[in-house]
């Protein structure tokens, strides 16, 4: 047991000098360019074939504009992502409202920024990146303890400390990565 236990602290020492030792990154945007397709709608089993067809078509249309909108925004094209999310005409949607949210942020509109974060967790109070992504418009505000309050969401939501989204915003918590 002893052993174990000493080989996990030796491991965990060198995790954390590891970590330390990487120089501050840019974070990217998060997110997945796989978002559920119709998360604001319930499924029907009883439409006939040709309204389940149309309703798969929709779907796909649905996420390939998404994914197109999501690229224009990763690429810098923060009025045209937005113009872009709008179109798709699903404003209830919580990765919808997340990069729009996060395209204000880019722009430096924080209180814009700030209504489609909130929009984004009313739809999804568990909106994982949403609440990465505040976190850091709180950094950026200047509000360390609200950040903090968010990394510890991120990790209620995640379960660890290891996914990605926890990992990003503390990494801009501790000043390792830019925002």
């Amino acid at each position: 047991m002893s052993r174990t236990v000493r080989a996990l602290g030796i491991f965990a020492s060198a995790l954390l000098v590891t970590a330390l030792s990487i120089t501050p990154a840019t974070v990217y945007a998060m997110g997945t360019d796989n978002p559920p397709r119709d998360s604001s709608k319930k499924k029907k089993n009883d439409g006939s074939a040709i309204e389940q067809q149309e309703q798969k078509l929709a779907s796909e249309k649905f996420l390939r504009d998404y994914r197109a909108a999501r690229q224009l925004i990763l690429g810098g094209d923060y009025q045209g992502g937005i113009a872009a999310m709008h179109a798709l005409g699903r404003d209830d949607h919580p990765d919808v409202d997340n990069y729009i949210g996060y395209s204000y942020r880019r722009m430096g509109d924080y209180e814009d920024s700030k209504i489609w974060y909130e929009k984004a967790l009313a739809a999804d109070p568990n909106h994982v990146r949403t609440w990465s992504y505040y976190g850091m418009w709180q950094m950026e505000q200047g509000n360390r303890l609200k950040a903090l309050e968010d990394l510890q969401k991120v990790k209620l939501i995640c379960g660890n400390t290891t996914c990605e989204e926890y990992r990003q915003l503390n990494d801009v918590i501790e000043g390792k990565a830019t925002y």
